[in-house]
């Protein structure tokens, strides 16, 4: 994602030989396939891409829910961006996790902690160390603190629950600590901010109150999270508590404790001298009532622990999992599948009737992190898995833009930001139209939101420090150089990254346009489309190779080193180098191959990028760890060679992803990793903002996707020996029981009715497409 913690692709390129073993492995364990576990959501492993920048959430949720209920480990100077670490020692066990993201740590609010003994002061900023690895299944997560107390957990949309079970002999305790939130050691002022709360516990034990944060990755202003909660055991005792920190004085209190000072913390802690104690915790973005009503209304006093755990797995299984069937049995493969099916329906999260800023009868889709990473693989599956989300997600987002102005690139805690390149909402808005998403959507609205996005530069309000040259809020800022040269000038951080993505949303904006009948915008849009051409410098070369995206000024171009990739916001090219964005334009593929040099060259310049030390490293130029590159391998369909599309696709998947804590390339990215590997999985490529997905070949022998509506999309193959061991190339293909010799297909060719796709596999390259070529409509 945009503000990716670290640049991984050195690492993970080292790490190639020990992913290919793993791939070696996988083959091997086909000459003794285990048996199918009746339950998909045994095949999901909540560990997987945890680690090694991964960043996956492995606590409890349920799809597109608002509590994310896990552990939240401290370790100094290490950020936990979903909580979790392999290591550390507990801080909390908080509701409120993102998925997969860097940049900086966002909630950790909301949370429990479960001590032992006298606790003199409860705002010391306690921490509990770790007994053993914690485990996780879907629904469920259960860890174990040194002191001895077992912590399970499971979460239903709206709340969560905690079951403690301490041990023997001890008196326990459980901290509410209001201040508490994920801390970030990255600087660059992306730490979030306690700034007040209260807490009041009542005669019969629950508690209520609210915290006030602000900050994260997304720079918000002051937000506020109501949270409620229950125990089933009577406490021996509880407080509340006033004061600062482990130097400061604590006042304790009997009821209610507040502060509206973020040096002023507030909290309570209740003991017990039960054995096993459970608490019920519900939140809510609007008030303390809606909070309560919550966790009652999910998880009544009446409803035991198992009975949550065990619909959270019903839930998985039924609206999500059991969408895609095979009859593969090889557990490795099914692993991988499923697993990343579950991390990609995390967040966007369905905050609808949980919206604090207004009154709409729409939806409210939140934690958008970020489209600029999404647009290229997530949305176009989740609008093949979940249509009836999808449409409630494009509805949201033209919502966003009745109320705010703007549509988001990234949101969270109701704030929009950051936006990192373009506004990539125009690239969500033009794939869902084109694809036929219709249903409750008011295309008009949402046709005028790209069109404000495309003409009105946005406030630059507030200032980011880190490229304070105009708003990384929302929009476009910088359109005045966009609007008027027909390029972008160093003036503006990000340059040509903007320039690409700018063409790239202008090209959404023609898409819609020429839907809806408004053909002097569709010319002006598809126009301004084609406006990364004049980034386009033929006289820069990099091994051996001219012509490349440069950044530019009034004065001609500027010289720049198409290899340095270390670009972030102050940079002309933002997490990417010069090599990645010289091919991002895929709407005008065939000017972009005239202007490399035609399809000889073009194909030259696509296998450097897999060759081993080209660019004088150790390592490829193509980069698995970031979203830029997500298309690059694919790209031989353009001059027709979709056999190395399959060969180098295929490769990429054996070395760098696996079904280890480090199973990920980079930042899983709000399941942006898991959808490029489902895509490969299942053997097509969706091309945003069209409606043709190009066709590689598929990893099973049968492979049935749920489209709703009674709808399937079928798809077999013959002639393979099991998720691409060696006969991984198309010798021939039949859609819908009829020869196919094109290279690509379109949405109406097999999902909006649904449809087959019935392939022959082998061990070579054949010239089984004879076809036209993918479309170039900018061309």
């Amino acid at each position: 994602m945009g503000g990716s913690t670290i640049r991984f692709s050195a690492a993970f390129r080292c790490a190639r030989l020990a992913m290919a073993s793993w791939y070696t492995m996988l083959i091997l364990s086909l000459l003794e396939p285990a048996a199918r576990a009746a339950n998909l959501t045994s095949h999901v492993d909540l560990f997987l891409g945890t680690q090694s920048g991964g960043n996956d959430f492995p606590g409890v949720a349920r799809p597109f829910g608002v509590v994310k209920l896990g552990p939240d480990l401290y370790v100094s100077g290490t950020d936990s961006y979903s909580g979790y670490l392999p290591n550390g020692n507990f801080s909390g066990f908080s509701m409120m996790h993102e998925q997969g993201t860097g940049g900086a740590p966002k909630y950790g609010t909301v949370s429990q902690l479960p001590l032992i003994g006298n606790i003199s002061n409860p705002l010391s900023n306690i921490t509990i160390g770790r007994s053993g690895a914690d485990e996780a299944s879907v629904g469920y997560y259960k860890a174990q603190t040194a002191e001895g107390t077992v912590v399970e957990l499971s979460a239903s949309a709206h709340a969560g629950i905690y079951q403690y079970t301490f041990p023997n002999g001890s008196d326990g305790n459980v901290l509410i600590d209001v201040s508490h939130v994920l801390p970030a050691y990255r600087g660059m002022g992306l730490s979030q901010g306690y700034k007040g709360g209260n807490i009041t516990i009542f005669p019969d034990g629950h508690y209520e109150g609210h915290g006030v944060y602000d900050n994260g990755w997304n720079r918000s202003p002051d937000w506020s999270i109501y949270f409620c909660g229950h125990f089933d055991a009577a406490p021996v005792s509880n407080k509340t508590y006033v004061g600062t920190d482990a130097g400061g004085s604590v006042e304790q209190h009997s009821g209610f404790a507040s502060s509206s000072s973020g040096s002023t913390r507030v909290g309570g802690l209740f003991t017990f001298k039960n054995a096993v104690v459970t608490s019920r915790v519900g939140i809510s973005w609007i008030s303390t009532e809606k909070a309560c009503q919550n966790v009652e209304d999910e998880i009544p006093e009446d409803k035991e622990f198992q009975s949550v755990v065990d619909d959270a797995q019903s839930e998985w299984e039924t609206k999500v999992l059991s969408k895609v069937t095979t009859t593969n049995t090889n557990e490795t493969t099914l692993t991988l599948l499923y697993t990343s099916l579950y991390f990609m329906h995390l967040i966007p999260t369905n905050q609808t009737g949980e919206n604090p800023q207004w009154t709409s009868q729409e939806p409210y889709y939140e934690d958008i992190f970020t489209y600029w990473d999404l647009f290229r693989c997530s949305t176009a599956l989740m609008q093949v898995l979940q249509p009836a989300a999808y449409e409630e997600q494009i509805r949201s987002l033209i919502d966003i833009w009745r109320f705010e102005g703007y549509m988001p690139d990234a949101r969270s805690s109701n704030y929009n930001g950051r936006t990192q390149g373009g506004s990539n909402a125009d690239n969500i808005l033009a794939d869902a139209y084109v694809k036929g998403v219709r249903g409750a959507v008011n295309w008009e609205d949402g046709y005028k939101a790209m069109v404000k996005d495309a003409e009105v530069t946005p406030p630059n309000d507030p200032v980011d420090p880190q490229a304070p040259d105009s708003s990384t809020k929302e929009g476009r800022g910088a359109l005045p150089d966009w609007i008027s040269l027909g390029y972008i000038t160093p003036r503006f951080s990000r340059a040509v990254t903007r320039a690409v993505e700018y063409s790239c949303n202008d090209f959404g904006l023609y898409q819609v346009a020429s839907g809806l009948g408004k053909t002097d915008d569709a010319e002006k849009y598809l126009n301004r489309s084609r406006n990364w051409r004049n980034h386009w410098n033929a006289n820069q070369t990099s091994l051996g190779f001219s012509g490349f995206v440069v950044p530019r000024n009034k004065s001609g171009f500027i010289e720049t080193d198409p290899l340095n990739d270390s670009g972030y916001w102050g940079d002309p090219y933002y997490e990417a180098s010069s090599w990645a964005y010289s091919w991002a334009s895929i709407h005008d593929m065939k000017t972009m191959i005239e202007m490399m040099g035609g399809n000889q060259t073009v194909l030259d310049r696509l296998n450097i990028m897999f060759t081993e030390g080209a660019s004088g490293s150790s390592g490829i130029i193509f980069d698995p760890t970031n979203e830029p590159m997500f298309n690059v391998p694919y790209l031989y369909h353009y001059i027709d060679r979709q056999d190395l599309s399959v060969f180098r696709s295929r490769d990429i998947a054996k070395s760098y992803y696996g079904t280890s804590v480090s199973g990920l390339p980079g930042n899983s990215d709000a399941g942006a990793m898991q959808t490029w590997i489902l895509w490969n999985m299942i053997g097509l490529y969706p091309v945003t903002g069209q409606s043709t997905f190009l066709i590689h070949s598929p990893w099973f022998d049968s492979l049935v996707i749920d489209l709703g509506g009674g709808k399937k999309l079928n798809v077999s193959s013959s002639g393979g020996d099991g998720n691409g061991g060696g006969n991984i190339y198309v010798q021939s293909l039949r859609v819908n029981g009829k020869d196919w010799k094109k290279n690509w297909l379109t949405w109406d060719d097999i999902f909006a009715k649904g449809g087959t796709l019935d392939f022959e596999l082998g061990a070579t390259a054949s010239d089984w497409f004879t076809g036209e070529l993918p479309p170039s409509p900018a061309s």
